[in-house]
């Protein structure tokens, strides 16, 4: 009997999708954004620290989820992109609170960041000059370039899983066609052949009828 297709399909490689790189970039930015300008006692700095780890850990918790519920993938990756909307509204406070800039597109320092999306092996580091070595416009600023650089990638991938979950479907459908094949192999397996045997009796022949006038 062949084998049949895994069920389960490959998933929890979530360190090389590059929304939960940016995402780790935008948390540790964020843990050292507040630590520098947030007072630590107050509810905002924990709001913004939370907000920005739910943003990776449920994009990690959704890719490891994904081999048995598209579903449940789906509504964490979209959990994630909400706290980085939340996260996004706590900069643009920060900066309007303040009556400090909020960068346009064009801005220089700010394309500046974005083009730093394409550099080779970028991490926290790489970014670390316009956050920790920066004044708070810069750093709010900064922040915002990643955050909506992630927002961008996390739709992107929401996308793709409705696309896949439409036309794939979920673990339960593919748990069904997979049984469903089984049970077709195995019938035919046990169903006897009924074709023509030389060693099988066979009806004998009708008798001669006379015909009469």
């Amino acid at each position: 009997m062949p084998t049949p297709p895994p069920i389960i399909p490959p998933h929890g490689g979530y360190r090389d999708l590059k929304s939960f790189q940016m995402a780790e970039i935008v948390y540790d930015g964020t843990v050292k954004f507040c630590d520098r300008f947030i007072d630590r006692r107050s509810r905002t700095h924990d709001q913004m620290v939370q907000a920005a780890r739910s943003g990776r850990q449920n994009i990690a918790e959704g890719s490891q989820a994904s081999g048995t519920s598209k579903k449940t993938e789906l509504k964490l990756v979209g959990v994630a992109r909400a706290s980085l909307e939340e996260l996004l509204l706590d900069y643009q406070d920060f900066l309007r609170q303040r009556e400090l800039a909020a960068w346009p597109k064009e801005h220089p320092t700010a394309q500046d960041v974005r083009r730093l999306a394409y550099a080779a092996n970028r991490s926290y580091s790489t970014y670390r000059p316009y956050l920790e070595d920066a004044p708070p416009e810069t750093a709010a600023n900064a922040m915002l370039c990643l955050i909506h650089q992630t927002n961008y990638l996390l739709d992107q991938q929401l996308r793709q899983l409705e696309q896949a979950f439409l036309q794939q479907g979920g673990f339960t459908e593919r748990l069904y066609h997979a049984r469903q094949q089984v049970r077709q192999v195995e019938h035919r397996a046990d169903t006897p052949n009924k074709s023509y045997s030389p060693n099988r009796s066979n009806p004998p022949d009708p008798p001669d009828t006379e015909i009469r006038f």
